[in-house]
């Protein structure tokens, strides 16, 4: 059975992705940080990985675009969530007994509306099913978690209020992570990592290589590169496959102007 690693608890969001992606014949492997899930796929002791890159309404997931810089994986494919928030708490809570409500930072900002109208005290906690199971383990009877249905199901939590995210725009987008090559579809994507020389109008010149050759970019990021101030290191995601050749042309033509390139992998695209 393949064996996928994912962070967080079960009932975790990126659980829901890798078995929309995999399907249920997969051996699931809950870790508790994004280090020690890349890990996981380098060592072997998992064949592939679900991690999430970017969140429509919080933006690109940092940590996720640091550790793609020095990993030794491959993107091998992409998986896109309806994200849908659940406010629970232990069986008998009733809403006047809860004090506080425990999550991720970023699922408690997104659901920043609904705290605040309920007027509840929010606290961080490292992942959205981790905050259901503590509450759950631990027998809490003055707070809530926001988490997924799924996790309350998990946790034999009740299910206070559904769809409580201040934007029903809410999708976070994963990627799968292996050290195979991914399947070919008849709509690719490419994700690449560079970076420029320090001087006037070289990002210009590296970015112009996408234009000249036809090829669309779909997103571009950049992240410090913590080795000088001030100099970062550009991810760019773009349509195409890498052997296509105006893609292999326009990465020729980008590896002129760049001091750093890395392809992180061609994969089948999510449709939109």
């Amino acid at each position: 059975m393949v064996k996928v690693s994912f962070q967080g608890e079960l009932g975790a969001y990126s659980e829901e992705a890798s078995i929309n992606f995999f399907g249920n014949v997969v051996e699931l492997m809950p870790l508790p940080y994004l280090s020690d899930v890349f890990k996981s796929v380098e060592n072997g002791k998992a064949e592939f990985a679900v991690v999430p890159i970017e969140n429509t309404l919080e933006g690109s997931v940092s940590e996720t675009y640091d550790l793609l810089i020095g990993a030794g994986v491959k993107i091998i494919g992409e998986e896109v969530l309806r994200v849908r928030h659940c406010f629970m708490a232990n069986p008998g809570v009733k809403m006047d007994d809860i004090r506080e409500v425990w999550s991720h930072p970023q699922a408690l900002s997104q659901c920043r509306k609904y705290i605040e109208s309920i007027r509840l005290k929010p606290v961080p906690y490292y992942d959205t099913a981790g905050s259901a199971k503590a509450i759950a383990e631990g027998k809490v009877m003055n707070a809530g978690a926001i988490a997924s249905c799924r996790a309350a199901r998990h946790y034999g939590l009740n299910v206070l209020a559904e769809g409580i995210e201040d934007s029903p725009n809410n999708y976070t987008r994963f990627i799968i992570i292996g050290n195979g090559i991914a399947e070919i579809s008849n709509r690719e994507k490419t994700s690449i990592i560079f970076s420029v020389r320090h001087v006037p109008g070289a990002l210009y010149r590296a970015l112009k290589a996408f234009a000249d050759n036809g090829v669309n970019m779909t997103k571009i990021e950049s992240r410090p590169t913590k080795e000088k101030p001030w100099e970062y290191f550009f991810f760019v995601d773009f349509m195409g496959r890498e052997d296509d050749n105006d893609v292999r042309n326009a990465i020729d033509e980008l590896k002129k102007e760049v001091s750093f390139i890395k392809v992180l992998g061609s994969y089948p695209a999510v449709s939109d």
